[in-house]
């Protein structure tokens, strides 16, 4: 297919619309519930108390705000795809924020700015604070602002909306590949998150993993769970075809939260067995290195094992009766003798790795 014809037709599935709102107007539309700002997102997309009173400084003086970017719903309801801190720090400082269960937060404290020193200690008004808060005539100057906001309307192409997500939050952002995949899921399929995050949380798969605390602020706990989801059955012929592992996972974790085919007791049970099973038999080790020489366990969690063994257990858990007592001779002869199918290591990239490392793990728990 050449540019002209690719060009001819993606731009129709693709409908925008624009133009500019006053702030009174979006604090109308959270207040009617006809905007929907994901709070959940609030753990990955997290501002510090300075940014959040540089943005009302910037709205006071004039500065121009980028603009908010929503898809709209065929229920008319806008979904934010981008803007989530800027509209959260508005709707904080007001006073109507709401978290995830539906609570106020507590309203915001402006801090002094360099332009404006006498922001220190101001509130949105007297009922927050009776001595130091916006005056009438700076909260109507704060609501006539205008922001503007970038409509994907619901005619696009569905994945168009995702599309936008991840390259509007990819590009400069602090955000994991994972963060990103969380913040479309829950867009997405709110369920679904709920249930991997409940996955995450369950003790012997925390036990096993033992992640350092920066890996789950990234929230590689939630990758790990959605790699075993999507690579426990996968076919092998599939696994050559990989490409780039992030945009696999993404591709596949959309098509499990459309899917009315997915069973969510069969994978929970798979993933809540392969890791009673490790923590049993290896406890914080299943996924560390063992040194026969030293004939202990040295090192943090690594990837490699974690797809020899998690899946490879994941694939055969009915079987588990078999090769419970096992499991431990089974790792420890893994790494005490040479695999040389096995196409792993530092540097080694994913689609190479996948190919051997599933396989093998299959193999080595199919008793």
């Amino acid at each position: 297919m050449s540019l002209k014809e690719e060009l001819e037709k993606m731009r129709p599935e693709i409908r925008t619309d624009n133009y500019s709102m006053s702030i009174g107007e979006w604090i109308s539309l959270y207040q009617d519930n006809e905007i929907d700002i994901h709070p959940e997102f609030q753990r990955f997309f997290r501002w510090n108390h300075y940014q959040k009173t540089r943005l009302i400084e910037s709205i006071l003086l004039g500065i121009p705000i980028p603009p908010i970017f929503v898809s709209q719903r065929s229920d008319g309801i806008w979904d934010v795809i981008d803007g989530l801190q800027r509209l959260s720090t508005i709707y904080q400082f007001v006073g109507i924020l709401k978290d995830e269960e539906g609570k106020l937060v507590e309203p915001l404290t402006l801090d002094k700015t360099r332009y404006l020193p006498s922001l220190e200690g101001k509130k949105w008004s007297e009922q927050d604070d009776q001595d130091n808060y916006f005056d009438m005539t700076q909260r109507l100057y704060l609501k006539r602002a205008k922001l503007d906001v970038n409509i994907l309307l619901r005619e696009s192409d569905e994945i168009a909306k995702y599309e936008l997500f991840q390259r509007l939050n990819t590009g400069g952002s602090p955000l994991s590949d994972q963060e990103i995949r969380n913040c479309i899921l829950v867009q997405r399929d709110k369920d679904m998150y709920f249930w991997m995050k409940k996955l995450s949380y369950y003790e012997n798969f925390k036990e096993c993993t033992l992640l350092t605390d920066r890996a789950l602020d990234e929230q590689y706990d939630l990758e790990l769970v959605l790699r075993f989801l999507v690579l426990r059955k996968i076919n092998e012929s599939e696994l050559i075809n990989i490409g780039d592992l992030g945009e696999f996972l993404t591709d596949r974790m959309i098509e499990m939260a459309d899917s009315d085919k997915f069973d969510y007791d069969e994978e929970e049970k798979a993933f809540n067995q392969t890791f009673d099973i490790l923590s049993k038999e290896t406890k914080e080790n299943g996924f560390r290195k063992y040194d026969p020489e030293k004939k202990k366990y040295v090192g943090g969690f690594l990837i490699t094992p974690f797809e020899v063994f998690a899946l490879g257990i994941g694939y055969n858990y009915e079987k588990h009766s078999t090769f419970l007592e096992k499991v431990e001779e089974i790792i420890m002869n893994f790494w005490g003798q040479e695999q040389p199918e096995l196409k792993a290591g530092s540097g080694v990239r994913a689609s190479t790795r996948l190919p051997t490392t599933i396989p093998l793990g299959r193999k080595l728990f199919d008793l």
